[in-house]
């Protein structure tokens, strides 16, 4: 089914997993990352685009394919969705990913070789570094990697208070949501961190909205950057979220009233720029329900030279979206369509795919166990690392990370030989009774 909303091509989200770091993404890396769930794609001839793909996955890294494009983002998708559902993931999993980040507090995609030392051609990414800030700040202790990243992030916002995948690039609407989230996880307050012309990252996410301009059907969405703006469903699910300070992880929220499209008549939503957080969201959760309900409940990729088909990865991000806006309703039949729909997508494109699914559900308070018949947090898990420990029981892992030689081992061990003690001493009493009789 084709687009009922842009003309335009969509430009693919960091989000999403397919995502350049410029519009200007050639068809060879739209082809290396077709369908990715996360595999951001960077501009045309960059050496992380042309570098050859490590000969041995590295311990620690979730997934099996070619890390070079996402290692950072799937790692970290996939930890925040382990912790969301109360597993504890495995420690070499996460040493892997603090590993990463350079001495600056910088992430890139992939570092084959972390012991040796950042440099100016290291690919530095502020998604790669958004995404692992959320991870590393809901798993606990790493403080210092934590702050290191943000400090980072900081340092390459843009005077409009936007962000660019690459720094010193023209800002865009994903960018800027995915590091809101993260400056969110930090325990920051993402409307006090300013450019250094006084500047936002709200301030600058909503440049990107086109509000009332244009045609009545894209009325409230987001483009994805100003320069040949158009309405885009893919940064418009980013930015409905990011411009409530919310970032992956979306706790269930209250129903509120039906949506309504932005009122555009009365001028309350007719100046870009100009209007609260929560009526950007609702315009941006009134354009998804829009293309939701066009296309039968998911929204489409259109990439160039090829034909429209349901893009997954961002639909679940859309679920997301709608139920930060407490439209919980809207979210349920997007989320229905996922669980007859994204099984296949999810086995195909592995951890970061299941981590979305699994977000997806958390959001609207589904069971991500129970998952249109598959079980996501089990698929999840077998993507990487035996976990640390699972909700309810622990692995010799979780034991042996207790420092006391074994943990539950040892309390069963004892149990057992106190079993096998009061037993002994039963047979000899018994013994010792006949004996005497």
């Amino acid at each position: 089914m084709a687009p009922t909303a842009p003309s335009a091509p969509q430009a693919p989200s960091p989000r999403s997993g397919v995502r350049p770091a410029r519009r200007a993404t050639t068809a060879l890396a739209a082809a290396l990352v077709l369908g990715a769930a996360a595999a951001p794609a960077y501009a045309a001839g960059s050496p992380a685009l042309i570098s050859k793909a490590p000969k041995k996955l590295p311990d620690g890294l979730y997934g099996t394919k070619d890390p070079q494009y996402d290692g950072v983002w799937r790692q970290s998708l996939a930890l925040l969705a382990q912790h969301t559902v109360g597993v504890r993931p495995a420690a070499p999993a996460v040493r892997w990913l603090v590993g990463q980040q350079c001495a600056d507090g910088a992430f890139t995609a992939f570092r084959a070789e972390p012991g040796k030392a950042c440099d100016a051609k290291t690919m530095r990414d502020t998604n790669q570094t958004a995404a692992a800030v959320q991870a590393l700040a809901a798993l606990g202790g790493q403080d210092d990697a934590v702050r290191k990243a943000v400090g980072w992030l900081k340092s390459v916002q843009n005077d409009d208070g936007s962000w660019a995948s690459m720094p010193g690039s023209p800002g865009d609407a994903n960018s800027t949501s995915v590091v809101i989230g993260a400056l969110a996880a930090a325990g920051q307050k993402p409307e006090s961190v300013t450019s250094k012309k006084g500047k936002s990252p709200f301030d600058g996410l909503l440049t990107f909205r086109l509000g009332c301009a244009g045609k009545a059907a894209a009325h409230g969405a987001f483009t994805f950057q100003l320069k040949g703006a158009a309405p885009n469903a893919d940064a418009t699910a980013a930015a409905a979220t990011g411009v409530l300070g919310r970032g992956f992880v979306v706790e269930p929220a209250a129903h509120r009233a039906p949506l309504t499209p932005p009122a555009c008549k009365d001028g309350a939503d007719a100046k870009p720029g100009k209007v609260s957080a929560a009526r950007a969201a609702d315009g941006g959760a009134a354009y998804l329900v829009a293309q939701l309900d066009g296309n039968g409940q998911h929204l489409v990729s259109a990439m160039p030279g090829a034909k429209p088909q349901p893009d997954v990865g961002n639909t679940a991000d859309a679920v997301v979206a709608l139920a930060a806006g407490g439209h919980g309703a809207e979210a349920r039949r997007p989320l229905a369509w996922l669980e007859k729909n994204a099984a296949d997508w999810a086995r195909q494109n592995g951890p970061a795919a299941y981590a979305q699914l699994v977000l997806a559900a958390h959001a609207t308070s589904s069971d991500p166990r129970s998952f249109g018949g598959s079980d996501l947090v089990t698929a999840l898990n077998a993507t990487g690392p035996a976990p640390a420990s699972l909700p309810g029981k622990h692995t010799k892992d979780a034991a042996a990370a207790a420092g006391d030689g074994g943990g539950n081992t040892v309390w069963w061990i004892i149990g057992v030989c106190l079993a096998f003690g009061a037993g002994l001493g039963f047979l000899l009493s018994g013994r010792r009774k006949k004996s005497t009789s």
